[in-house]
């Protein structure tokens, strides 16, 4: 091998390796998620990310651009879908959500876990799913074991608006009763839902009363922030007019835990708690329901 061939095969193979440095290969990005921050707004986001404003309220199943919050995932158009990160080898089925369905109860119905079907819908642990909702579900032809039971069906309390639940008849607190909250005075609804309305103090803890698991956990139209507690027996809780949330969907409570932070109810613009109960979806006295 001559000198000037020696030298022409060193700058090829130089040049190869500064064009991998320089110019690598491109490969797929991955999606890009944008955890909300105070003061994010779908347009900021839009002007940030260099996207129409209308692409990300498609992507991410949001109907109210003026409603989102600090901690929300937003995914961003353009990227890698977190489905494409799934194995070739699964396929997909559809699934319309239909009225009291919860990603709990779905996840359950097909047999995956939330995070699968979290996953490979691009959604936050914290959606809140609504009728007409079009999820994926990933099947891998050996789908894992469905848990026991069926699906449990969501009291419809997000049909029911706020101004529906104020006729109310005031009771005496019995003490020997353990409440949610530490209860100072208590009524009971009267008009669509029965269940009792509890006034506490703002931004107090409200506890599960009983052992179970979280099957539906975000904001309802007039109750602000609502917990669903399914427990063994058919019984479901529901702990409504929180301010904040501790626990999320898919989440094993105890008595005690703390499910949220009791809020100011709009309209009373008192911090109330309305707590109902129900049994095979019959609605029960909450001052006679189990605590365990």
């Amino acid at each position: 091998m001559n000198f000037r061939f020696r030298f022409s095969w060193l700058i090829l193979v130089v040049s190869a390796v500064l064009a991998a440095v320089v110019f690598p290969a491109k490969l797929p990005a991955e999606e890009t998620i944008h955890v909300v921050q105070g003061g994010d707004t779908i347009y900021s986001l839009a002007r940030t990310y260099g996207v129409n404003f209308q692409e990300i309220l498609n992507l991410n199943g949001i109907d109210n651009a003026g409603r989102i919050l600090v901690g929300q995932r937003i995914r961003i158009p353009g990227t890698i879908s977190a489905s494409s990160a799934l194995p070739e080898s699964q396929s997909m089925v559809d699934h319309r959500v239909t009225r009291g369905e919860t990603l709990y109860g779905i996840a359950r119905q097909y047999g995956v876990s939330m995070q699968t079907l979290l996953m490979a819908n691009g959604l936050s642990e914290r959606y809140t799913l609504k009728v007409g909702d079009l999820l994926h579900i990933p099947q891998t032809g050996s789908p894992g074991p469905v848990l026991s039971g069926p699906a449990p069906i969501v009291p419809p309390i997000e049909t029911i608006t706020g101004t529906e639940v104020r006729s109310t008849v005031s009771r005496t607190i019995d003490i020997s009763v353990s409440w949610p909250i530490l209860a100072r005075e208590m009524a009971y609804m009267t008009g669509k839902l029965n269940g009792v309305v509890l006034l506490g103090e703002r931004n107090e803890p409200v506890k599960s009363l009983t052992q179970g698991v979280v099957i539906s956990a975000g904001p309802y139209r007039g109750f602000g922030k609502v917990t669903i507690i399914q427990v063994t027996g058919g019984y479901l809780y529901v702990y409504g007019g929180c301010e904040s949330l501790s626990v999320r969907e898919g989440d094993r409570v105890n008595p005690g835990t703390e499910l949220g932070r009791l809020g100011m109810d709009a309209l009373s613009e008192k911090p109330q708690l309305f707590f109902l109960v129900y049994r095979n979806n019959v609605s029960l006295d909450p001052a006679a329901a189990p605590r365990s």
